[in-house]
């Protein structure tokens, strides 16, 4: 049988680097964070590095705790972050790209715009969500309700 007392070294050795390794990523994503001008630049900053040095830091509880029940514990926060930490970033990147606020010269391809000028009825970047057609423009006059005739 193998002594424990060895392996016992290795592993927090291995969880102590692993922890220095998620550390590095968290400072990477801050100054990705700080750096990046436009919040469709910070998408990935906020996203990747954060993710991965999460898991960095489950995967080195669980080498020191050594326990199948932290491990357990701990799996569904990984889970966690990986389903809602993409769908956040995209709704912070989409809500600063029809703000305007992101730089156009950034973008190789723009698939988004078509479908917000339709929606604002405008073209990027101006107007506003409440742009309706004013009075003598086609659609309904916004001095009569709809249904009360001429």
């Amino acid at each position: 049988m193998l002594d424990a007392e060895p392996w016992n070294g290795i592993l927090d050795t291995v969880a102590a680097v692993l922890l220095i390794i998620a550390a590095l990523l968290t400072l990477a994503a801050a100054i990705g964070l700080h750096r990046f001008p436009d919040p469709i630049s910070r998408l990935h900053a906020a996203t990747k590095p954060q993710i991965l040095g999460l898991i960095l830091v489950v995967i080195a509880l669980a080498l020191s705790a050594r326990s199948g029940t932290v491990l357990l514990l701990l799996v569904p926060v990984v889970v966690f972050q990986l389903l809602t930490a993409p769908i956040s970033a995209h709704m912070v990147g989409r809500a600063g790209y029809r703000n305007g606020d992101y730089d156009p010269a950034t973008l190789l391809v723009d698939e988004l715009a078509p479908d917000v000028d339709a929606a604002r009825g405008t073209e990027l970047p101006g107007g506003s969500w409440g742009d309706e057609p004013r009075a003598g423009e086609s659609g309904s006059s916004p001095s009569k309700p709809p249904g009360t005739g001429s």
